[in-house]
């Protein structure tokens, strides 16, 4: 039996999380601006990119979002309110609820998504065109299937 890798001296390993912290953080410095900036928590933002291109059941995008159903449904019933999105009956199964984005719901993501390439374009023009389809087919697998963040359980005393 062979030994298992020791990743807390892998200096690799700890270079690509120190690097996938430090985008995210910069990733989400836009992403708080932005949704800042059009009345959106960065939740509400996360929604609509995701419904952008699915119509997922209710309790599939609270799993996505690692929210509970009830968290799900108030911020569903407010995204309602502005017009963005709406819940209706799946085209194939009449008793599941899905949720989708509405004509507005789709300009409104569209224009946050210009914004978002807008303000992202000077850190990736910085790699040349070669280097950005290497960091794509490299980065590709980390993304898929997405990562559900669950809460952690606090030990009780």
């Amino acid at each position: 039996m062979s030994p298992s890798p020791d990743t807390s001296t892998d200096t690799s390993a700890d270079d690509v999380m120190e690097a996938l912290v430090r985008s995210a953080f910069q990733v989400m410095g836009v992403m708080t601006r932005i949704s800042a900036e059009h009345d959106l928590s960065l939740t509400q933002l996360r929604v609509l990119g995701i419904l952008r291109d699915r119509r997922p059941r209710v309790t599939e995008l609270a799993t996505f979002l690692g929210l509970d159903k009830s968290t799900m449904s108030g911020l569903i019933d407010r995204a309602e309110r502005r017009g963005l999105l709406k819940r209706g009956k799946n085209p194939h199964d009449k008793r599941v609820v899905d949720v989708y984005l509405t004509p507005a719901g789709h300009e409104l993501e569209q224009r946050l998504t210009d914004e978002f390439r807008r303000d992202l374009a000077p850190v990736v023009d910085r790699l040349p065109h070669h280097q950005r389809v290497e960091f794509t087919r490299l980065f590709e697998p980390l993304l898929s299937p997405p990562l559900v963040i669950k809460p952690r359980v606090t030990p009780q005393r």
